[in-house]
């Protein structure tokens, strides 16, 4: 677990320390394109952060190979280098569309080509356990489609959802986070080294959002753009298929007594593994909805408009903030929900947690323009959007200009006179960015 925590920190590190020096490269470079009628940000934001995260995952698989049991990973599985070699592909990809804006076609051909790569190398599905029948071997073609079409789905469904600040790298976080802990537990509980490849995965994943949110979070001062969004949905879609199609259940039937009963008993643990459909079930969602709903218009499949989820969320009244709270905690609810019932699907604890969860996430839902007040004594050291009408202000604090109460972002910060903004201009009025 250690080597895992040093992999993690050292991804974050870098793509932390990194995105800074990016973001001045992306605003040299012109990779800030103009307000388009679908963005809700209010200025134009420098793209590109999938550069810093791009190189925080080879920092992460650099440090890896050189620990003493990740290092065996390495050796004994071509798996890495085959998520590097997709991973490049498709961020060279990215970087393209973000700074010249490339046709949603052939971004979408690169990105089946990034997958043909990975399973070229030996990253890709062989089997698929299904409950009541057994191991079901999958033909080369039938393994190729499969896992090409996880990947494209996974990729498609992050890039949609990041459409606010800080929403697809928290949201891909949450997922890692819960992937982690299945694939750690695959490992360590059972003795599958096939599932060693999965966990170094999550936890490289896991440092390049956490490295990067500091960067992203509301008001964003960078975006990560096609570059980032894409390639983290591939570095998510590759650890699930590292371990759906390549743990053997045949290997874990020493626990129930036979393959057939291993299968039929572990399918609630093969939930988390469809990483596409689960762990990143809103996004996925948000992708179907998408597809339908232009489709229905007339239009394209890739025509961006204003109805995904969290444009919906803005326009019932939740601020940008809350909106993406929202997202967060449906996205951990689904994805450690599904955790806790593949440790343990006979506890009906899990479930009435869930349903009681659920409950509370369809009461925030139902108010959005519920704002918390801090007690009074407390009143000093939080926001002036937390604090009743008419509350004191902090001893020697600036004069802050509150806005209307029932909505955060329309909240204006004060700048001294001098002070420049995020691109370099005198930042006055309002400071929100949300897209």
């Amino acid at each position: 677990m250690r080597e895992y925590l040093l992999t993690l920190c050292v991804t974050a590190a870098v793509t932390y320390l990194l995105t800074g020096p990016v973001r001045k490269f992306a605003i040299v470079a012109g990779a800030m394109p103009e307000i388009r009628a679908r963005d809700v940000h209010r200025e134009p934001t420098p793209r590109l952060g999938g550069i810093a995260m791009f190189f925080g995952l080879c920092a992460g698989l650099l440090v890896a190979d050189h620990l003493t049991n990740l290092s065996e990973v390495f050796e004994k599985s071509n798996e890495p280098r085959a998520l590097l070699s997709g991973a490049a592909l498709i961020w060279l990809i990215g970087v393209l569309d973000d700074k010249f804006e490339i046709d949603a076609l052939i971004k979408l051909g690169g990105q089946m080509i990034a997958a043909g790569v990975m399973v070229v190398q030996g990253l890709t599905i062989l089997w698929i356990p299904l409950p009541g029948v057994g191991n079901v071997a999958l033909t080369q073609w039938q393994g190729t489609l499969l896992t090409v079409a996880l990947v494209v789905i996974t990729i498609n469904a992050v890039n949609f959802v990041d459409g606010l600040d800080g929403l697809a790298a928290g949201m891909v976080c949450i997922a890692a986070a819960a992937f982690f802990m299945y694939a750690y537990r695959i490992w360590y509980s059972y003795g599958i080294e096939a599932a060693a490849p999965a966990s170094l995965f999550a936890a490289i994943l896991m440092g390049m959002c956490l490295g990067f949110l500091p960067h992203n979070m509301h008001p964003a001062r960078i975006f990560m753009g096609d570059s980032g969004s894409m390639l983290i949905g591939l570095v998510l879609a590759a650890g699930a298929i590292s371990v759906t199609g390549q743990v053997d259940p045949d290997a874990m039937r020493l626990f129930s007594g036979s393959e057939r009963n291993t299968v039929h008993q572990m399918v609630p643990v093969y939930i988390p593994l469809l990483m596409p459909l689960t762990i990143i079930a809103i996004p996925a969602a948000d992708l179907i909805l998408a597809i339908v709903r232009r489709t229905w218009r007339g239009q394209s499949p890739f025509a961006a408009d204003r109805g995904h989820l969290h444009h919906r969320l803005l326009e019932i009244g939740h601020s940008h903030s809350r909106a993406v709270l929202i997202m967060y905690f449906f996205s951990a609810l689904i994805a450690f929900g599904a955790l806790a019932y593949s440790v343990n699907a006979a506890s009906m604890w899990i479930v009435l947690s869930v349903v009681f969860l659920s409950a509370i996430g369809l009461v925030l839902l139902l108010l959005p323009r519920f704002t918390p007040r801090a007690p009074r004594w407390a009143e000093r050291f939080v926001p002036p959007r937390y604090r009743r009408r008419g509350a004191p202000a902090a001893a020697g604090a600036e004069p802050a200009v509150v806005a209307d109460e029932t909505d955060e972002t329309d909240e204006r910060v004060p700048v001294a006179a001098g002070v420049s903004g995020v691109n370099g201009a005198t930042a006055i009025g309002p400071r929100s960015r949300a897209r």
